[in-house]
């Protein structure tokens, strides 16, 4: 029996599920298509903001000067692995071309254009959800171990506040107040007002793939080995067991995976997968309330449904790399000094490969080679956060309508 042409989405994480389920409020008949269960993603994998005023790069000025000490230190928030430094070289000079003030300014400003519309753009999502609870209220805290990290960020904060984020300064008073477990910890901290807590980081794409299949989607659980062409479209995919899916219009929104089909599309793109390592502490015995980022520490503390979740670490460590989970460790340690009675007797480490690109903004495009495909992969730390917005965006690319963003900044041809 032939199956008609539809909407094939390739990736089925935060970004894939998003894409589907706003091509389907389009009425397309659209298939999601992904190797993993749902919810098992990279986003699974991360600290569950709603980060909307996480739009200054990790490419800040003064980025050159720490390489040599990432390398050196493996135990710092971000590090490098020494054997992978070759194959890197070219990712990283591109990397630190966006560390000057001009550059942190200018993808501050066009990354805050999408961050801004995060919670209009998933409520229509969330009203088809059977789960009502899916994200908290509460803002998000950072806190410092000195004044002098705080002062640190303070352009940083004023361009935040300058693009209408809020960002609030706490002293130790506030800080115990809010937080409890906190007190007497830490003296200088800002209260991230804006930001919410995903409740369950692999519960929430679940509940938003149960959502898109209540409504007709169709999820095929396989990955998708090739993208079949003619006549400069794609006209549909081959999955590893060898079943093949037409397609009238296409997405691809895989991740780190969006590279094997970058020859099919026409893009060379510099795609980096990065390590955020992440603890998911069970019955720890410590009530946390909010969400909260430790700046010097580089790691964050998130009370999940499903634990206290402990995570945020970067490495730069190479495509294909296996993970170095005694970066995780390092990190549980780190949260026990600061939380002296948190019991870790169960724990489960975990790893994301955020998908990194240079400048720290996602693609967002159309295939310069295929007319019926659109594409969207890059969206480093931002990827829970961005999902819903880029999903609505990519609806606009494949429905030939204009958006009321400017989408020029997240082209491929930038590279």
């Amino acid at each position: 029996m032939n199956v008609a042409p539809s909407t094939v989405v390739i990736g089925g994480g935060i970004v894939g599920v998003c894409c589907a389920l706003y091509l389907q409020r389009e009425g397309k008949n659209v298939t999601l298509v992904d190797p993993a269960a749902p919810g098992d993603s990279t986003a699974k994998w991360s600290c569950g903001q709603m980060a909307v005023s996480e739009i200054i790069p990790l490419s800040k000025p003064g980025i050159l000067k720490k390489v040599p000490g990432w390398m050196l230190d493996q135990n710092g928030p971000l590090a490098l692995r020494p054997a992978a430094v070759p194959r890197l070289l070219p990712w990283m000079f591109r990397f630190m071309a966006n560390a000057s003030r001009s550059r942190i300014e200018m993808i501050a400003r066009e990354l805050s254009t999408l961050t801004s519309k995060v919670y209009l753009d998933y409520q229509p999502l969330f009203d088809k959800c059977d789960d009502k609870d899916l994200i908290g209220s509460r803002p998000t805290l950072e806190v410092f171990d000195r004044r002098s990290g705080l002062e640190g960020e303070q352009a940083y904060i004023a361009l935040r506040q300058e693009l209408g984020f809020k960002v609030e300064s706490l002293g130790a008073r506030e800080i115990g107040d809010l937080e409890p477990a906190l007190a007497g910890k830490f003296s200088h901290g800002l209260l991230l007002s804006d930001w919410r807590t995903v409740r369950d980081t692999e519960g929430f794409i679940a509940e938003l793939t149960k959502s898109f299949i209540s409504q007709g989607g169709v999820r095929v659980q396989d990955a998708v080995q090739s993208i079949q062409t003619g006549q400069g479209k794609a006209t549909g995919i081959t999955l590893d067991s060898g079943r093949s899916i037409p397609v009238e219009q296409l997405v691809v929104a895989a991740g780190n995976e969006s590279k094997k089909f970058f020859g099919t599309l026409g893009v060379k793109v510099p795609l980096m997968g990065i390590g955020g390592y992440q603890v998911l502490v069970r019955n720890g015995g410590v009530d946390m309330k909010h969400a909260t980022v430790y700046a010097d520490g580089g790691f964050g503390l998130v009370p999940m449904t499903r634990g206290l979740q402990i995570g945020g670490t970067i490495e730069f460590a190479g495509d294909n790399a296996s993970p170095n989970y005694d970066r995780a460790r390092i990190i549980l340690e780190k949260a026990k000094r600061i939380i002296p009675s948190l019991d870790t007797s169960d724990v489960e480490f975990g790893i994301g490969w955020r998908p990194f690109l240079p400048d720290t903004k996602p693609v967002i495009d159309k295939s310069p080679k295929l007319s019926n495909v659109a594409m969207t992969f890059g969206h480093g730390q931002l990827g829970l956060t961005l999902g819903a917005t880029t999903g609505r965006l990519i609806a606009d690319l494949v429905q030939g309508r204009k958006s009321a963003e400017d989408i020029t900044p997240f082209r491929a041809s930038r590279f």
